[in-house]
């Protein structure tokens, strides 16, 4: 394409449902000068009327590798029609990911769930906007766990507002009402606000938003009691007492780390405890007991902290490329093979960090002397609560 200090590789022209949209001076006479339009088949449906009679259209679908090979064929700028803002959740920011190089230039409407707040007169100073078209739960899960109090939400075909309330309901979120905005600013234009549970039972036209407004508190714990966990069967004593969990959480130092993995999880206390603390963080709990799988997610939804993998497995049969590579470790649990547990870990991490809690001296001895050996350096903690056995709290950080 051709590059110089005037010259603009794409246009950007965010522009509304409106059946006819509505277009600027600007905008107008720049598609009057252009040849090379662009947008998905929605979007050439509402401005083909707009184009000149003779003109090239791209269009936006499949993969993005084949679109921007014809993008590359043209030498003049390219205007590309989005939906709203180009870069929310838009194309705009496709375009810089993958031609980080090109000049853009956006005429930008409003995005959809700044819409659905305008046409409901909806403060939205301290709106959190989310994407789940085509992504995991993520987001939402951080957001539900952060308890923002207005979250603005992207849908797509398969995380409907019937499907989002119904995981909202499952973890306990029923503190939030839900406004589904259905076709904005089209012909088909349908807002309505629903409880949670009236949504569930719901078909929302596929073209929608969602605003999630909180309409109560709900209390965020900061030590959950031992005895509110449903334990294993007859072992109501194993699993980490909450002031040894607490410190744990804190050797764990998981404030900029992305990827924790709990191994040994039992009935998921910790993984549950730091995802409450740290919830942007990916965790996956290990385990071997198969009754853990129900006790890790009844725990799971009891505490309202989605966004827990749960691997019911040995943790020494599973294809650990699997996952994604952990930035902290938790030994819970190791089945007397803790070193073996530890190289195997720090095959596929070099840099990861290693806690463990040890009761037994030979724990605490094979612990220590595997990471020495692989030039980790170690601090211990040790508490002991009433009549309990004293715990070390092992840290393990590469030097």
């Amino acid at each position: 394409m051709i590059q110089n200090d005037k010259h603009i590789d794409f246009y950007l022209i965010g522009i509304s449902n409106h059946p006819t949209p509505k277009l600027n001076e600007d905008v107008l006479e720049l598609i009057k000068k252009s040849v090379a339009f662009s947008g998905g088949k929605r979007h050439y449906e509402l401005v083909k009327s707009f184009l000149p009679k003779i003109h090239t259209w791209i269009e936006i679908s499949g993969k993005m590798d084949v679109l921007i090979k014809k993008y590359s064929g043209f030498n003049s700028s390219i205007v590309i029609f989005t939906s709203g803002d180009p870069f929310f959740y838009g194309f705009g920011n496709t375009l810089q990911r993958l031609l980080p190089n090109a000049k853009l230039k956006a005429f930008p409407y409003f995005n959809s769930i700044q819409l659905l707040c305008h046409k409901i007169q909806t403060n939205y100073n301290n709106l959190k906007s989310i994407s789940i078209h085509g992504r995991d739960w993520s987001a939402l899960d951080e957001a539900l766990i952060n308890r923002n109090e207005l979250i603005g939400l992207l849908t797509d075909n398969k995380k409907t507002p019937a499907v989002i309330a119904k995981r909202m309901l499952q973890y306990g979120f029923d503190n939030y009402s839900i406004t589904i905005g259905e076709a904005l600013d089209g012909n088909e234009e349908h807002i309505e606000q629903l409880d949670l549970s009236a949504c569930t039972t719901k078909t929302h036209n596929a073209l929608n938003c969602v605003l999630l407004k909180e309409t109560t508190a709900k209390d965020k714990p900061f030590g959950i009691p031992d005895a509110a966990f449903i334990p294993l069967e007859n072992r109501a004593n194993m699993i980490t007492k909450m002031p040894i969990r607490l410190s744990t959480i804190s050797a764990l130092a998981l404030q900029n780390k992305n990827v924790f993995w709990d191994i040994g999880a039992c009935t998921g206390s910790v993984a549950i405890e730091a995802k409450q603390q740290f919830p942007h963080l990916k965790i996956v709990a290990f385990e071997k007991r198969g009754a853990c799988t129900t006790i890790i997610q009844q725990n799971a939804e009891r505490f309202s902290t989605p966004g827990i993998e749960i691997i019911i497995d040995d943790f020494f049969n599973l294809n650990l490329n699997d996952f994604p590579m952990p930035d902290v470790v938790f030994i819970g649990g190791h089945g007397g093979r803790l070193k073996e547990l530890i190289e195997t870990v720090y095959q596929l991490n070099p840099l990861v960090r290693f806690v463990t809690n040890a009761v037994r001296e030979t724990s605490s001895s094979v612990f220590i002397e595997t990471l020495t050996d692989l030039n980790y350096a170690i601090s211990t903690n040790s508490i002991q609560l009433n009549d309990h056995n004293k715990i070390s709290i092992h840290t393990a950080e590469k030097q």
